[in-house]
Order: C-alpha cells, then structure tokens, then sequence
C-alpha cells in the first residue's frame, strides 16, 4: 500500500520543516516622568536583558543610549495629535517580535497602567499566548509636581488626589472635584485643553482665585514652573509658551510657598 505525504512547509516529503522558534517574553516598563535616575532598579535590568525594546517618545529616553549594541529598538512615540504608529500597530509589533522568540521590553513613559494603555497591550500579549509582565514606573502625576515642591495632599489642605486626563477637556467627576475643593485635580496631557478646563471650571462656580501650576518637562534639565491662579491660567499659559509634555496641578497644595518660603520650584531638576 502506498501513500504520500504531505511536506511541511520548508521541508522535504516526510521531512519536518524548520523548527518554529519558541515563543518570546513581554516586560511593559514605566521609565517614570523622564530622568533615567529614576528608573527602578528591575525597569534597568529588563532593558539590559532585553533583546528588542519598543520606546515610546517621553520618559526615560536617554536609558537607551545605555543599551547594548545588539538591542534593536523600534520608536513608537506620539505627539499631542499626532501618532504615526496608532495603538493597534503597536500591539502588532509587540506581538511579532515576541512570537518571533524575542525578549521585548515596551519601555513607556510614567507608570504603563495610568493612561499608558498598558492594560490594552497586555490583553494582545495574552490573546496570542505570550508570556507578559509588567514593571511599575513612577506616575508623573505624582511625581512630577513633587519634584516642583507640590504635594500632592498636604494636611490641612488637601486630603485626596483625583487623576485625570485633559484631552478634550474634564469629565463630570474632575468638574465636581475642583468646584468642591475635595482633592487636588491633577490634569495629564491637557495643555492643548486649557482654555477649555479653565472655561468648565469656572462655569462650573469654582474659585476663580484657585490656584494653578503647570510643571513642563517634569525630571529633566528643561523643567519650568508657571504659577498662576484658575481665571489667569489660560492667558497665562499662552503668554509663557506653555507646551506638553505638562502635568497641571489645580487646588490649594499649587499655592506658591505653601513648604514655606517662596518659589518652591527651586527642588525641581533631575540629580537632585
């Protein structure tokens, strides 16, 4: 009796084809607010191991001047309304590189589960099978006005912190937070928006004497502080050139020498 069999692709009849390579690993990694200092010692260790990493625009950047020779790094970053590699290609990439039996490390500014579509990226490492972690990184949304001398909550003026992202403007919750005056309001990527928060905020009765700073390039050598009450921020901001990336801090803890002293922004810059 005869029969025949059929090639595995690659291969000669009744040969096996060439081994598919075994399955890489995904490590997502917060490179914090932007100073290489401030990477965790396990974030640093994950990229010297890694054999691909895939970087975003912001955080730790500098980190891959450091890397191997043989890391091959793919740049993803995106700009404030502008982003040449979408979220889905991305996720394609990690994915490919992964299954291709690479060690990839996704290293993203700040903390890759606060507004860092982390959780989205992790879902398409997991739907295609590959072993994922992931390495917590300092949120700039704390981290950030601290390193300006802002507290975050400070006693006897604000017991609470709400986070939130400024594109398009606030939703109900962060209106509700800063007209109450019952936490801090901490607004990510809303330096395209400020017009329109400070319009909200204000029709929605809060304070027009609430005070306001916006800390740009949080961590580096470029940080800037601009202090400035809730009815003058927009004017403010527009006046001094205020660019992303910049976190916005809106409550009683942005008042200009609430630490004492004056200028508190004097603790800002990497090295410190």
């Amino acid at each position: 009796m005869t029969g025949t069999t059929t090639p595995e692709p690659g291969g000669a009849a009744g040969l096996p084809g060439p081994a598919r390579p075994a399955p890489g690993r995904v490590t997502l990694v917060g490179g914090g607010p932007g100073a290489v200092d401030l990477l965790t010692l396990r974030a640093w260790r994950a990229l010297q191991s890694a054999d691909v990493v895939v970087a975003d625009r912001l955080g730790a950047v500098g980190v891959l001047d450091d890397l191997p020779a043989t890391t091959d790094v793919v740049h993803v970053g995106k700009t404030s309304g502008h982003h040449p590699v979408p979220q889905e290609e991305i996720n394609r990439i990690i994915v490919a590189r992964a299954l291709a039996g690479a060690y990839v490390v996704r290293l993203k500014g700040g903390d890759p589960f606060l507004f860092g579509r982390g959780g989205e990226e992790m879902i398409a490492c997991r739907e295609a099978g590959i072993e994922v972690d992931v390495v917590p990184g300092i949120t700039s949304a704390v981290s950030v006005p601290e390193l300006a001398g802002i507290p975050v909550t400070h006693r006897g003026t604000a017991h609470g912190v709400h986070i939130t992202s400024g594109h398009g403007g606030l939703d109900a919750a962060a209106v509700a937070v800063v007209r109450e005056n019952t936490a801090t309001l901490v607004i990510l990527m809303g330096v395209s928006s400020l017009s329109i928060i400070v319009q909200q905020a204000l029709r929605a009765g809060t304070d027009p004497a609430t005070p306001v700073a916006i800390v740009e390039n949080g961590s580096t050598p470029a940080q800037r502080v601009t202090r400035t009450r809730l009815d003058e921020a927009a004017a403010v901001g527009a006046a001094e050139g205020v660019v992303a990336p910049a976190v916005i801090v809106i409550g009683g803890v942005a008042a200009d020498g609430l630490l004492g002293g004056a200028r508190d922004e004097r603790l800002a810059g990497a090295g410190v």
